[in-house]
């Protein structure tokens, strides 16, 4: 069950283990805190409930500071929920949100609205009017108010913490193939096919020009992706970049589907990314443009023949309990 607000008047909830965040990536040290809400909602006899926010709240407080987003928040949505969460509340967030004491949130939202019994957090989540409340004072307010704090330690593969901010570093490298382990899946794009300037079609590759939906984006480059189109999954090579060559100053995304025949105008398509090819080159020609393509599809057939995409794993106590695949 999702909200888009907290409900007004009496609790709607009892009983509830909660924990709080952004949860931008939906990556698999956010899977496991789910899992432990799962868990200890199990064992309290009560239900699970994710808080989050919308915007991210970085949009709120320092528009300039905000980071490009992982996830658009319907994707970010349908991942919580896959992870088995009873109850998902996307609380607007707005300057009189900021404005909020950290006890009024607490009391009001925490414990009025959502009926906590269990808060399981972050070592370093803090909240409230200028982050006032850290996990020092979310343990004396647990027990004043009656409900259990656990506080988390670090999550991490081997040596390396599980962070939005460390997977939206390698993306922006166009590092695609790194952020896997730390996703655990492959980092997707949706977008609207448009019309182009019709130049791939030209030198015999022709493409699907992009709206893509707003959130982060690989650096510029050339990538072997798979692209799911009419419920049907097929190789294709993804360019991301200003089209050197053709001097154009937008930054186009676009992605050239193998074996693939028709018009999709108007159409939306999801791109996995796989592996990154190469940067974007100025050549001197369209002929020398035309060689290194074929040279690009050429390498991506090879990668992505055996490669199948992983679009959602769900990892219940502690082992891979179901997974759900798109086989190309």
């Amino acid at each position: 069950m999702v909200f888009h607000d907290l409900p007004e008047g009496a609790a709607s909830f009892s009983r509830t283990v909660v924990t709080i965040g952004n949860f931008d990536g939906v990556h698999l040290g956010h899977r496991e805190i789910f899992r432990r809400v799962v868990q200890a909602a199990r064992d309290q006899g009560g239900s699970s409930a994710v808080l989050t926010f919308i915007p991210h709240p970085m949009q709120v407080l320092a528009p300039h500071r905000a980071p490009r987003l992982l996830n658009t928040y319907a994707e970010k949505e349908r991942l919580i929920e896959a992870s088995r969460i009873d109850t998902l509340v996307c609380l607007p967030f707005t300057a009189e949100t900021a404005r909020m004491p950290a006890d009024l949130f607490i009391e009001e939202v925490l414990a009025a609205q959502l009926g906590v019994v269990h808060l399981i957090v972050g070592y370093d989540y803090r909240f409230g009017k200028g982050r006032e409340g850290d996990t020092a004072f979310l343990l004396e307010k647990g027990q004043k108010l009656g409900f259990g704090v656990e506080i988390l330690k670090p999550i991490a593969r081997g040596d390396q913490i599980y962070s939005s901010t460390l997977i939206r570093k390698l993306i922006a490298e166009g590092k695609v193939d790194a952020v896997i382990p730390y996703l655990g899946r492959n980092f997707k794009l949706e977008g609207r096919v448009r019309h182009g300037y019709g130049r791939g079609r030209r030198i015999g590759y022709p493409t699907a020009n992009l709206i893509p939906d707003p959130k982060i984006l690989p650096c510029p480059g050339v990538y072997a992706v798979k692209v799911r189109c009419r419920d049907r999954i097929h190789d294709g090579v993804l360019s991301i970049g200003y089209n050197p060559t053709f001097s154009q100053n937008e930054l186009s995304v676009e992605v050239h589907i193998l074996d693939f025949a028709g018009s999709i105008y108007e159409e939306k398509v999801v791109l996995f990314f796989v592996a990154r090819l190469r940067d974007e080159v100025l050549f001197r020609s369209e002929e020398e443009l035309r060689l290194a393509i074929g040279g690009d599809v050429a390498q991506a057939r090879e990668i992505l023949k055996d490669q199948r995409v992983i679009e959602y794993r769900e990892y219940l106590n502690g082992v891979l309990a179901a997974e759900k695949e798109c086989l190309g």
